[in-house]
């Protein structure tokens, strides 16, 4: 039995070798899943927040105090821009949801009480609307404090220099007002998306499109095993077909957990990506591994030509990626095409995901797509089993 499992492992390993020795593959396993998943995070990110550029002199404190009450606006990050040509290109390029231009010489202003100033530059859309409303009722609360003093500086004979300070001490001990706001109704969706960080819904919609994409791609592997005389070596020792059948699908297993763990472990520590419940995400990761080895070794035992199941596998994991919800959120597809998602194992395994990252679903609500998972899995690896063995014995 020992010895058995030790042969199983062992021709995993070599599997898992000669996978990764391939240079082609290093490029499709550690290089494009994680540009798609930057790419996606970088452009439909939800936890990056508003981003507005602010011109202001480095010398000004008002100015310098201004940008810091801007930053710590919720859902805002200030990118500091030097000058007012580069910030409006950036805007206009919408690589900036909106800009403030803080005047030349705005603390003397807001001292003296004298009229000034602040520019916005914003696009013709939602987002600058209600980023200028932000900005206006940061710039009034800092210049409430000055109105303040104009008024103390009229009933009294100091200047407004010098009771604004007073009024910055007068305002800091007053009780402070608590808005609280809840959403009632709307998009729950992208309520959802909000809630994800810059780079979860990248990382866990390309995690099985590349798990079953590489999968597949190993399955040339698989048939160079055959053309190559490998499996009648294997045949003519003692060892027995189940086992050799055995680490066959190890091996086309262990390329498929690889992918996965590296994706996993790399946008966790890389990029801070969250991926739920543990337990649940582990059990959900590997069942779709173990349906990527029963497909790759379906189109292992099928395709003679190790070329031609690496363009049929490319093929096919892309097609079943789009219709399973991998390219685009299944929420958003149309009732007709949501039926056809249903026969992709994709659909099974992102609604699950989805569950769990998006809604802090742990194993129990995800169940019946594990399940559904599962029957994928012994269903493609026993037609994988029969198929390769006829395959290695005719």
């Amino acid at each position: 039995m020992m010895g058995a499992l030790r042969t199983v492992v062992q021709i995993s390993r070599v599997e898992l070798l000669r996978f990764l020795r391939e240079r082609s593959n290093v490029f499709f396993v550690f290089v494009l899943p994680l540009a798609l998943v930057v790419f996606i995070g970088l452009q439909f990110g939800g936890g990056m927040g508003t981003q507005l550029g602010a011109v202001a002199a480095d010398d000004d404190a008002a100015a310098s105090e201004l940008v810091d009450r801007l930053d710590t606006a919720e859902g805002i990050e200030v990118v500091p821009i030097d000058d007012e040509d580069e910030l409006r290109s950036l805007v206009s390029r919408g690589n900036l949801s909106g800009g403030v231009l803080i005047p030349d010489g705005y603390e003397d202003a807001l001292r003296s009480g004298a009229t000034f100033e602040i520019g916005f530059l914003g696009r013709p859309d939602a987002t600058a609307q209600s980023l200028r409303t932000v900005v206006d009722a940061v710039v009034a609360d800092q210049a409430a404090i000055t109105g303040a003093a104009s008024l103390a500086a009229d009933a009294t004979d100091q200047s407004v220099a010098d009771l604004i300070d007073l009024a910055a001490q007068v305002r800091e001990g007053m009780p402070g007002v608590t808005v609280s706001t809840e959403a009632v109704g709307g998009d729950e969706l992208a309520q959802e998306f909000s809630a994800l960080g810059q780079f979860d819904l990248g990382a866990s919609s390309q995690l099985f499109l590349f798990v079953f994409l590489t999968s597949l791609a190993s399955s040339a592997a698989l048939i160079q095993t055959r053309q190559f005389g490998v499996a009648t070596r294997m045949l003519s020792t003692p060892t027995r077909l189940p086992v050799i059948l055995a680490g066959l699908a190890g091996g086309r297993f262990v390329v498929a957990l690889f992918q996965a763990l590296y994706i996993i472990v790399v946008t966790a520590l890389g990029f801070g990506v969250d991926w739920g419940d543990p337990l649940a995400t582990s059990v959900l990761v590997l069942l779709f591994c173990l349906v990527s080895t029963g497909a790759a070794m379906v189109l292992g035992s099928v395709f003679r030509n190790d070329s031609q199941a690496s363009g049929a596998g490319v093929g096919l994991g892309l097609v079943l990626a789009v219709l399973g919800g991998s390219m685009i959120p299944l929420e958003l597809f149309p009732a007709g095409m949501l039926v056809v998602a249903r026969f992709t194992p994709h659909a099974w395994a992102n609604t699950a995901m989805a569950e769990i990252v998006r809604r802090d679903g742990g194993i129990a609500d995800v169940v019946m797509e594990l399940t559904v998972l599962a029957g994928f899995a012994v269903v493609l690896l026993g037609v994988a089993t029969f198929l390769l063995r006829r395959a290695l014995t005719r």
